[in-house]
């Protein structure tokens, strides 16, 4: 059965959505998908610039979707919790089923 949201609840999820509504930081996310990374390998990956890379960072960070240690000189970003692969992944699955039957309906045409 699902479970009525709250007006406060609706609020959090619905802020926690708007951060992943972002290309930039769903990229970010897929890369970390492989294991912690410092920001040069976030880089590299992403081609995003580092200021704006960091500026991604700091939002996934503060809304508790990468975390980040410390390591002499660098910073280390890991996924807090891989339960957002799954969100990921659904609405993909989703995506390439849609996309999947608009061609074959145009096929049948």
């Amino acid at each position: 059965m699902a479970r009525s949201l709250d007006p406060q609840l609706m609020r959090l999820v619905a802020a926690r959505f708007k951060v992943l509504a972002e290309p930039a930081r769903l990229a970010i996310l897929d890369a970390l998908r492989a294991g912690e990374m410092t920001v040069t390998d976030l880089v590299d990956i992403t081609t995003l610039g580092q200021a704006n890379l960091s500026k991604h960072l700091q939002l996934l960070h503060s809304h508790g979707f990468v975390k980040r240690r410390k390591d002499g000189l660098f910073t280390y970003y890991a996924v807090a919790n891989r339960d957002v692969y799954r969100l990921c992944d659904v609405m993909c699955g989703h995506l390439e089923a849609e996309a999947t039957a608009r061609r074959k309906l145009a096929l049948a045409r």
